[in-house]
């Protein structure tokens, strides 16, 4: 069966997966495909085939439609959801046109008819991951051809963050004062930004200091935008910095300063970590947003200011406020508008586009080609627990870049202690364990919410040895009755 001189595959590891359930063909083929250079893998039916392509990636799959239980075509339309950049080539011992059609139609790459000659397999096999290599070279001419700064550029097109953007497109004309609410690294800033630059300055406004000469008169220039970190400021400081002083106002005040938003002009203060400031500044704040007016440190008079206010926190100020450590007015005035910007955890279906995003960025800033990653890699991102959010996987994949020796990066890349979320049902594909994983979220919060377990159990509409025989099988620690 194997040929004497077959055509000479990469000298890349190309990974093949040999479905059949004839097991002298399966081993025939693997037998001969490893003799090409290929690692080789064997399935004998469709459903094994699927536990393999859910553990590791495979280059090839080489499938025979007819197999018992799950056909190749049920099994190609598996691969094409989890696995899409596996070319697979079915194989039968019926050619009716009828079956190749439907298997064209439904992502198969190449078709075959038993008996298999190996010179006319390994010549295909040689084709498609030329082909593959072509499509992964054009993807990055491409993108290097239509490359724009995207640094302020919010990835995501799962609905999550779609409605976080439809409020911003909604909030951003109004010139209204907004809160962002969200984890560290979820992207506060960059939706902050993004209403600014939709936001106009206020009809009728006109200020030198929003003016600059050029020929033949004066031109508008752009509303400043000026971010502010609460946290990172010193408090004796921030007051200076936030409101500006007058000359003399304290030892070293030679001359009249500014502070922020009267710099700002008619453009956006962006005041991150909000629940940083203390006491008097948030007096001080609250009177900015009311009154459109600050007092500079030394100032006998208030001073007119038309900046928009956008604050971000990371802190439950609802909580704060609760605990009297946020003044409740100046909460209400910042929570005209709020923005809750979900963590990465909850919205992983925009994993891939960032991983994609980012590796472009930092390939083409450290002068790599790196076309993409490996599916394996993949998974492993997608499920990760991400705690630092976005910030925490661009940091990785800037590491991984750096390591990254190949066209692909692969888990050989990735950190070693990058753990996988065991619990999120979104972070599973299978149906089954995401219901498990919800059921055991779910008992675990009416557990918490409810100590007595009758009552829990009332809670939960199941009776009382039910939830404990759950509270077992699931392995939920608890307390109490």
């Amino acid at each position: 069966m194997c040929p004497e001189k077959a055509p000479q595959p990469p000298t890349e590891t190309i990974r093949i997966l040999v479905v059949d359930d004839e097991i002298l063909i399966r081993e025939s083929l693997a037998e001969c495909l490893s003799g090409e250079g290929f690692e080789t893998i064997v399935a004998g039916s469709a459903e094994q085939a699927m536990e393999l392509t859910a553990k590791s990636a495979f280059d090839i799959c080489l499938c025979d439609i007819h197999l018992p239980g799950k056909n190749g075509l049920q099994l190609l339309d598996h691969l094409g959801r989890i696995s899409p950049e596996t070319h697979v080539i079915l194989i039968t011992a019926y050619g009716a046109v009828e079956t190749a059609v439907e298997a064209f139609q439904r992502g198969a790459h190449d078709y075959l008819i038993k008996p298999i000659l190996l010179n006319e397999l390994i010549g295909k096999i040689t084709r498609l991951l030329e082909h593959r290599r072509i499509a992964q070279e054009n993807r990055w001419l491409r993108r290097e051809l239509h490359r724009v700064d995207s640094s302020d550029e919010i990835i995501g097109k799962g609905p999550e963050i779609q409605e976080v953007l439809r409020l911003v497109d909604r909030v951003a004309p109004t010139g209204s004062t907004v809160l962002i609410n969200g984890e560290s690294g979820t992207g506060k800033e960059l939706i902050a930004r993004r209403i600014h630059q939709q936001c106009q300055p206020e009809e009728g406004f006109e200020s030198k200091k929003d003016t600059w000469p050029r020929a033949g008169g004066m031109r508008k220039v752009p509303p400043r935008w000026i971010a502010v970190n609460c946290a990172a400021i010193p408090r004796d400081l921030l007051e200076n910095q936030l409101f500006g002083h007058r000359k003399g106002a304290f030892t070293g005040a030679d001359k009249d300063q500014p502070g922020v938003f009267l710099h700002a002009g008619t453009g956006t203060v962006f005041l991150d970590e909000i629940a940083e400031l203390s006491p008097a500044l948030q007096a001080k704040l609250l009177r900015a947003i009311e009154q459109k007016e600050v007092f500079p440190v030394g100032a006998n008079e208030p001073v007119q200011i038309h900046a928009r206010i956008v604050a971000a926190t990371n802190s439950n100020l609802k909580k704060l406020v609760e605990a009297g450590q946020f003044r409740e007015d100046l909460y209400y005035r910042l929570g005209v508008f709020v923005i809750t910007i979900p963590p990465l955890r909850e919205r992983r279906e925009d994993i891939p586009a960032l991983v994609e995003h980012f590796i472009a960025k930092h390939s083409r800033s450290m002068g790599k080609r790196i076309v993409g990653i490996a599916h394996d890699a993949m998974t492993l991102l997608r499920n990760a627990r991400w705690k630092g959010n976005v910030r925490e996987l661009e940091n990785t994949l800037q590491r991984a870049v750096i390591l990254c020796d190949n066209s692909l990066i692969g888990v050989e890349d990735l950190p070693g202690d990058l753990v996988e979320e065991t619990e999120d049902p979104q972070a599973v594909d299978s149906l089954d364990a995401a219901v498990l994983r919800f059921e055991k979220r779910h008992i675990q919060r009416m557990i918490s919410l409810f100590p007595d377990k009758k009552e829990a159990a009332r809670r939960l509409d199941i009776a009382l040895s039910s939830l404990y025989r759950r509270i077992s099988e699931l392995g939920i620690a608890t307390e109490g009755k």
